[in-house]
């Protein structure tokens, strides 16, 4: 079966995937557009917003590949949904009303937010140590990562578009897998294999030299037009990767390598819902012009527990920013960080603790590491937290007010606000977390 990459985040592009639906000759087509902020970012939109909560592409990707992949035969499968995966359904059903002339059948996977049931576990937060209870910040979101086996209902059902919650990455091509080839939810070497497929795939352009690319030691030629990586792959969990003829970027063994290792701590115990898979075994073919044969992958029992990312309201973060450019345009930029600090702390009560101070172009990526260096422009930035979003707005007004009363030379001020949203990790046992699956009948008369 063919299994391809339609989106590896969020905000991916969305040309790659319609050159996939129309000419990739796809059993399947993937999105996968969720990561750990984004789906506590869906929560706080719901939270808002009934009926909004899920990924704010998904209508623009579904009128995009919703006709050609229906016409050829294409399931959809994607983690779009988000925090609200029922209400994207009915988004996907209304874009297939105004796109098909054919019977679709959406459906939504559910259970993934277990908000309620980490409340009554009360478990300890990874990254402080502490219990849930023992933290003040107030408490938006819990979502399960979920596996494969929350699909399988839905693809039984026969459905042609797939839309959950936090469901793994790669469990969103292992699914499609066990269900095409009957793989048994306890075979952990070809569930392990599967895994390492989906693993492969699931940045999409990150595997045809997007994330890989350096002008001097890896150049990349085509990447505005990149091309979105797909899998043909056999029963015994072997595959075969290639892209669309024409794409541009590039599929080798040193992408796929790249890859392999992309967030992967140990190669060894790669823990997913599904499976503790093995990586260390895992070896690359050369197949020729932008096609590399995989195999190797195997696993071991998957985890009793289920990591769950959990997020709190976190205030807010005001910004400013400013430029300086010429002779001593860092001194200048440090000396306007000096007035904003100073009149952020003594005249609007910041706590200092919580500001920050960049200075682009002369080293911010590395402060704290090395001290920044004289460069001949500096983009000055300034964060600081705040309760509230009328507070954080003075952030930017102390930085645009530096056009009279700073340095000379400034220049380019821009500024804004933005509620903070803190995402931490536990883990809860897997028996607690109950998923469903909700379908939805489109049914349109066929033109003639």
């Amino acid at each position: 079966m063919r299994v391809g990459a339609g989106a590896g985040f969020a905000g991916d592009r969305i040309d790659p995937a319609v050159t996939l639906a129309e000419r990739g000759n796809l059993d399947y087509l993937v999105f996968e557009c969720l990561g750990e902020r984004t789906v506590a970012t869906g929560q706080a939109r719901r939270l808002a917003d009934p009926t909004t909560g899920y990924d704010p592409l998904l209508a623009a990707r579904m009128s995009a590949v919703l006709a050609p992949t229906t016409a050829s035969g294409c399931t959809i499968v994607t983690n779009s949904g988000a925090a609200n995966p029922v209400a994207a359904a009915e988004v996907v059903a209304q874009v297939a009303r105004r796109t098909v002339d054919r019977p679709v059948r959406i459906a939504a996977v559910t259970g993934d937010d277990v908000l309620d049931a980490v409340r009554r576990a009360d478990p300890v937060l990874w990254e402080t140590g502490r219990r849930l209870s023992e933290h003040d910040d107030a408490l938006v979101s819990a979502n399960a990562y979920i596996g494969a086996d929350a699909v399988l209902p839905a693809l039984d059902a026969g459905a042609d578009v797939v839309v959950t919650g936090r469901l793994a990455d790669p469990s969103l091509y292992l699914g499609p897998l066990v269900h095409e080839f009957g793989w048994s939810l306890d075979d952990w070497p070809l569930l392990g294999a599967g895994t390492a497929v989906g693993h492969l795939l699931e940045c999409a352009g990150q595997l045809t030299g997007g994330y890989y690319a350096d002008p001097v030691t890896k150049p990349v030629a085509g990447l505005a037009d990149l091309g979105f990586p797909f899998a043909d792959v056999a029963s015994d969990g072997t595959a075969v990767f290639g892209k669309a003829d024409g794409t541009g970027g590039e599929l080798t063994m040193r992408t796929c390598a790249e890859q392999l290792l992309y967030e992967v701590g140990q190669p060894a115990s790669y823990l997913t819902p599904d499976v503790t898979a093995d990586f260390t075994s895992v070896t690359f073919d050369d197949r020729g012009s932008d096609r590399v044969g995989v195999r190797g992958a195997t696993g071991r029992a998957r985890p009793d527990e289920l990591k769950v990312t959990v997020g709190f309201r976190g205030g807010w973060m005001g910004e400013g920013q400013m430029s300086y450019a010429g002779p001593r345009a860092l001194l200048r930029a440090q000396l306007a960080a000096d007035i904003v600090r100073e009149r952020l702390d003594r005249v609007h009560g910041f706590d200092t603790r919580g500001i920050g101070v960049e200075f682009i172009g002369a080293g911010a990526a590395f402060r704290g590491v090395v001290p920044p260096t004289e460069a001949p422009e500096v983009r000055l930035r300034v964060t600081a937290s705040a309760p509230d979003r009328e507070t954080a707005a003075i952030v930017a007004w102390e930085v645009e007010s530096l056009y009279t009363n700073g340095p000379a030379g400034g220049g380019g001020a821009r500024g804004g606000h933005t509620e903070v949203l803190a995402i931490r990790s536990c883990s809860i046992p897997r028996t607690v977390v109950r998923t469903e699956v909700h379908t939805v009948d489109v049914t349109t008369e066929v033109h003639a």
